[in-house]
């Protein structure tokens, strides 16, 4: 069985998430499709962007209720490998060196809506409903929460995790989950026309480290990050992407990235 899709389109690389039969739940298997596919592009040079879809009429709905009854029967150890499973997902999306937009056009929730908090873009359609729903079942959001958290805030955070309430899209914007809500008939071509603005017009380079270094300087103390920032300033100004646009704009000329 295929659990993903993933596809080449110009420089853009899709990965399609395919289990809708199952509501795009978070089998042992699929994360492992994940794993590979997101390793793939990030290694390919061909991609410059990742766009991550959904099948069906559900995004994720987080867990597989199969997989979670096999769990009640797992060690300590097996639980903790798994779990580590997951986050090595949500840690290799988070810090990959490529940008990943999420094209969510139906619910996303618990596992799920981790899956969309480390995604560095996300369009949603109007009726699709995020929530972290853990507590509901008792469980705890344990490893979503660490990036959640990041993504935005606090008080925010708790809200949904403590919570478990669902929230529609619109909501999930105002939270900032949600980057723009677009109706259904438009999420692909707006998706794709946004991959492809950042294709053209950004430096791959630029867009990569940028994203490295916002996940490296909110754990780290003013001063230091500060002192990195200054470092990766100096050293950006040395890059042959950096030369070609500055010189670019100085002859104003068009950028051709």
């Amino acid at each position: 069985m295929d659990y993903i899709e993933h596809t080449i389109n110009g420089r853009i690389g899709i990965i399609t998430l395919n289990r809708p039969e199952k509501r795009n739940a978070l089998s042992f298997e699929l994360v492992s499709a994940l794993k590979e596919a997101f390793t793939s592009f990030e290694n390919d040079p061909r991609v410059k962007i990742i766009i991550l879809n959904a099948r069906g009429q559900v995004f994720c709905a987080g867990a597989d209720l199969e997989y979670l009854q096999k769990l009640q029967r797992f060690s300590h150890d097996e639980n903790l490998a798994d779990s580590n499973h997951l986050k090595a997902l949500l840690l290799l999306i988070y810090t990959l060196k490529k940008l990943v937009v999420a094209q969510v056009q139906g619910h996303a929730l618990a596992g799920g809506c981790g899956l969309v908090s480390v995604c560095d873009f996300v369009f949603a359609v109007p009726e699709a409903k995020f929530g972290y729903t853990e507590v509901k079942i008792g469980f705890i959001p344990a490893v979503v929460m660490t990036f959640l958290l990041r993504k935005i805030g606090e008080a925010r955070a708790k809200q949904l995790l403590l919570s478990g309430d669902l929230v529609q899209a619109e909501e999930a914007f105002r939270l900032g989950i949600v980057n723009k809500v677009v109706n259904s008939q438009d999420l692909e071509k707006e998706v794709m026309d946004f991959a492809l603005r950042l294709s053209n017009e950004n430096s791959q380079e630029a867009m990569m480290v940028t994203k490295q270094m916002v996940a490296q300087v909110q754990s780290m103390p003013l001063l230091d990050a500060l002192n990195y920032a200054s470092e990766m300033n100096a050293k950006a100004r040395a890059t042959e992407d950096c030369k070609k646009g500055i010189q670019a704009f100085l002859n104003k000329e068009k950028i051709v990235w």
